[in-house]
């Protein structure tokens, strides 16, 4: 049964701050003001996701005088317009940079940002591994990036020194193939992909394992836990990394080990190694 939610039942849904036009603008929000159960599901993870953002926008919009939030593959933006109403608009300063490469909808968000009078949100039309950013950025989010989008959202908080990085994964399909085709697996590991329905769900596991790993070898403290319940989405695990130091060597072997014992070597990792000296292999 599809699950109807009005009047006060909306409002209980509603982080504080957060305005039904917003919602409307969104259309999460229907005319009348209620949440259908598709909308309420994008609701909840949204809403949660910034919840767990919180701590990472107070410690930027506190140390730096315009901070700059990138939203990778952005889509319809759900996330960077509620991310804009309940930190960036009340603090006054901020950008917030949506990376949308599909032409509609960066179009389509432009407008809608000028509707709402959010000034400091803009939508840059191009592939995130070939956007015009900042050399420095603050935090970067990516909820449903598919497959390599994750990487290469990745690869660009740890290239600009992003402070925060915050990633819900989708679609993980680049290192299954890999797996696939590795010629001289580990002996030990090789029977956990031998069946391709286990190389799916190792390969999607294992993706987010290296790209933690590379997180933490760059000098990020990382948290790997839940976006939302089961009832609310199968891709629900969330990647959170904060900056604490310039780079680990420890992360570091434990990453080349397992690249060396499953023979994959997924974007994130191509891509960082010709990025310089602050993507390249820590010294």
């Amino acid at each position: 049964m599809r699950r109807q939610v009005k009047g006060e039942a909306v409002r209980r849904e509603l982080l504080p701050g957060t305005s039904p036009a917003l919602l409307k603008e969104l259309h999460l929000l229907t005319r009348q003001g209620d949440l259908n159960a598709d909308s309420l599901r994008k609701l909840k993870q949204v809403n949660h996701l910034a919840n767990l953002l919180a701590p990472a926008l107070d410690d930027v919009l506190g140390r730096f005088g315009d901070p700059v939030v990138v939203d990778c593959g952005a889509g319809k933006s759900y996330l960077g317009f509620i991310l804009y109403e309940l930190f960036l608009g009340p603090a006054g300063k901020g950008r917030l940079l949506a990376l949308e490469s599909r032409p509609d909808l960066a179009k389509a968000g432009a407008e809608r940002a000028a509707r709402l009078g959010f000034d400091r949100l803009s939508f840059v039309e191009a592939p995130i591994d070939a956007a015009p950013v900042p050399e420095r950025v603050n935090l970067v989010t990516a909820l449903h990036a598919c497959d390599t989008a994750t990487d290469d959202a990745l690869a660009l908080a740890i290239r600009h020194g992003a402070d925060h990085v915050a990633v819900v994964p989708c679609c993980q399909a680049e290192v299954a193939r890999q797996l696939d085709e590795a010629k001289e697996p580990s002996p030990l590991l090789a029977p956990l992909f031998a069946h391709a329905w286990h190389r799916r769900e190792f390969g999607s596991h294992l993706t987010n394992v290296l790209r933690a790993l590379a997180l933490e070898a760059h000098g990020y403290k990382v948290t790997v836990t839940e976006l939302t319940g089961w009832e609310h989405s199968v891709k629900n695990e969330l990647i959170l990394g904060k900056k604490v130091r310039a780079t680990s060597r420890d992360a570091q072997a434990r990453l080349d080990a397992l690249l060396a014992a499953t023979g994959v070597r997924p974007k994130l990792l191509r891509t960082l190694a010709g990025a310089g000296p602050d993507g390249g292999t820590p010294a």
